[in-house]
């Protein structure tokens, strides 16, 4: 018998593209997806996430305005709070958004076009657009309606916010690993995240924690980033304590640790 010969595809052949990273369409497709099942299915949608942090800022500046005669720095309790409440809730936001990425967007992953990256970019991009939005918002909103005399430092606010983004995405990738291989880490995290907003320095001032206790709250991150948007907010705020070194060290770590886990068991969290 003779032997069939198969033909061969010629050497200069070009081989199909090898998708190596996260393209723009499958990343809007998945922000679309996600504004439309999170805030689309609500009658108040988008207004929900501005008027969560109005309530929390007001009803802080009616409780410390009866007891108190003034805020510990500046004369308006609102913006005060608002200085400390919306970094803390833009990391608190971000950081759930990421670690829940790929929960969120299991049923895709099976999918050969959208990786674990696209569902951490999607979500970083669309959740850091949405509470700057909120920033922005509540900031010139406050400042408005009491008619302030003052001039936010927009450079070192933005600072504090990049910081918050930079902390929430290395912890929430960290987290996505964790969340979807052990289920029972979100209530052990929960409990971890319960006492952050006392000790974060959102409603008082770090200057006037007693020692030893004031060294041992630098080593939370989150009072770094508070003190970084609150000395944008206020121009007498000393904030000399920040570290930026200390935050962006814990975010590149987390963030390495998380992708190398997520790179090495993103096949496994499919089946979990």
């Amino acid at each position: 018998m003779s032997e069939i010969s198969v033909p061969r595809p010629p050497a200069g052949a070009a081989r199909p593209p090898t998708r190596r990273f996260a393209t723009p369409r499958v990343i809007v497709a998945l922000m679309l997806r996600e504004m439309s099942t999170t805030n689309g299915r609500s009658p108040m949608g988008y207004l929900w996430a501005i008027l969560e942090p109005v309530a929390g800022i007001a009803l802080l500046s009616l409780v410390f305005a009866a007891g108190f005669r003034s805020p510990p720095i500046g004369t308006n309790f609102a913006i005060f709070f608002a200085s400390g409440v919306l970094p803390f809730l833009a990391y608190v936001d971000l950081n759930n958004k990421v670690a829940t990425a790929q929960r969120f967007s299991k049923p895709l992953l099976s999918y050969p076009g959208v990786t674990f990256i696209d569902t951490i970019v999607s979500r970083v991009i669309l959740n850091a657009i949405t509470q700057s939005l909120i920033c922005f918002i509540l900031f010139t909103g406050i400042i408005v309606m009491f008619d302030l005399d003052m001039i936010l430092n927009v450079p070192a606010i933005a600072l504090g916010y990049v910081m918050a983004f930079s902390l929430s995405i290395g912890i929430g990738t960290l987290n996505s690993y964790f969340l979807t291989i052990y289920p029972i880490w979100e209530k052990i995290w929960a409990i971890f995240n319960r006492p952050l907003f006392i000790i974060s320095c959102v409603i008082f001032l770090y200057d006037t924690v007693p020692q030893p206790y004031r060294d041992w709250l630098w080593w939370n991150p989150l009072i770094h980033i508070v003190g970084q948007t609150r000395s944008g907010v206020f121009a007498t705020y000393d904030g000399s304590y920040v570290s930026y070194v200390y935050i962006f060290s814990i975010s590149a770590v987390t963030f390495a640790a998380g992708l190398v886990l997520l790179r090495r068991y993103h096949r496994d969290m499919i089946n979990v």
